[in-house]
Order: C-alpha cells, then structure tokens, then sequence
C-alpha cells in the first residue's frame, strides 16, 4: 500500500525548497552570474558530499529502505570527479579541500547513516532529485554563461543512462513511485521528511559559504541589485502580497 511519501517529501519541504532557492549565490546564479573562479569551488564541495553519500549508501546496500532507493545510475561522484580534472587540471586531488560547510554536510550524512540508515533516503531524494530537476536548468545557464566547451563542466547535471527529457521524467515517476512503495510508518516519514529539510539547510548553506567569491567576482553594488528581490519558489505557488 502506497504511503504517499514521495508527496510527503514535496509538500513538507516547500519552504525549505524556497529557502534553498533564495540564497544570494542562487539568485545570482539563476541570473547568469556564474564564473568558473567559484564554480569550481561549488564542485568541489559537492564532490566531497556526494562521496560521503553514496559511500554510506554502499555501506548500507542492505538495508530494507535504503537497498530500494539506490539507483547506480543515479551515482554523481564520477561525473564530478571529470569536472574537477576540467576545472583544476589532472592534479584536481591535491588542489581541493573540504569546506567548513561540506564538512558539516558530510559529518551529518555519516551521523545519520550510523545511527539511523532509513534517512539516508531524505538526502538522497534532496540530492538526486534537485539534479533531474532544477538542475538541468541550472546546467543551461552555467554552460551558457561561462562558455563552456561541449560535454565538459557540467557533469554533475548529465545523467549517461537518462539522456533525455522524457527518460528523466519518467524515471523521476519511477522514483517517485519507490518513495511510495517504501515500508515506513508515519512516525519515519516524518523523521524522513524532517531530515529532507536538514538537507535543504545543509545545501543553502554550502551556497551561502560561496557568496563572499561572487561578490569579488561582480562587486558588492552588483551583487546587491541581484539578490535584493525575493523570488517565488519553484515548488510553492507565488503569494500575492
């Protein structure tokens, strides 16, 4: 029987979605201030989340739930790992550091994966489904902006075995339909959808890290014409105030 917590997931982590969304950085980036001097840094600290995330998915393969929402073809490590040798060159390894904010994103993926695997699911779902989503468009604009060569910068966002829009739409219904298919009372879902929105904090904060590169990249009187307006979040409905 469905428990619908894939709509669970959706309703219960709009604000936080919208928060995400509000960042400065993300503002700016959706207006096309995207330059490779943070860009690469943005990777980076992604590369080390999706590491720490997908090695405790692996750790957990058996685990009731979390074995029901690995998908390999969803796995981005990779695909980072060849936008880092772009960005920083062959030695990208011996060129790049943990943030203080990847830190904490990564300290808080492995705190849940030992003490309670099944949420592990919250952050995958944030993960993975922001890149089938959002993401793509974000891909568009950083591509664009930064003039990029082709199929190179933006592997986060290219997904080999879901190469076109309609096989990303149906395997997002796919994953979906898992989410709703997962044996979990309403006591976890909410533990589950609580620990979505800690995700979405983790994730504006990685942004926020970043505003101090854009504003020496644009200048401060720019940066504050772009980030002044407060925009409507892509899953919530726009007020009328």
């Amino acid at each position: 029987m469905s428990n619908d917590l894939a709509s669970k997931l959706r309703e219960g982590t709009k604000h936080s979605h919208t928060a995400a969304e509000n960042t400065a950085f993300t503002k700016c980036f959706l207006k096309g201030v995207v330059k490779k001097e943070f860009f690469r840094k943005q990777v980076a600290s992604l590369y080390f989340v999706y590491s720490t995330l997908e090695e405790e998915i692996q750790r957990h393969i058996n685990h009731p739930l979390v074995s029901l929402i690995y998908f390999p073809e969803l796995e981005r490590k990779a695909k980072l790992a060849e936008d880092l040798a772009f960005y920083y060159g062959e030695n990208w390894q011996e060129e790049i550091v943990a943030s203080e904010e990847s830190k904490a994103y990564m300290a808080r993926i492995q705190e849940v994966a030992n003490t309670e695997p099944a949420l592990l699911v919250a952050h995958a779902y944030v993960r993975y489904m922001g890149d089938l989503s959002g993401g793509q468009r974000l891909k568009g604009i950083a591509r664009s902006a930064m003039n990029l060569p082709p199929d190179v910068g933006t592997g986060l966002h290219e997904f080999d075995q879901l190469p076109t829009v309609e096989v990303k739409r149906a395997f997002k219904g796919k994953y979906r339909d898992t989410l709703n298919s997962l044996p979990v009372d309403d006591s976890l879902a909410e533990k589950i959808v609580e620990e979505a929105n800690n995700a979405f904090t983790l994730n504006r904060n990685l942004a926020q890290e970043l505003e101090p590169d854009v504003i020496a990249a644009v200048g401060k009187q720019e940066f504050e014409s772009l980030t002044a307006k407060e925009q409507p979040g892509s899953t919530e409905k726009a007020v009328t105030r």
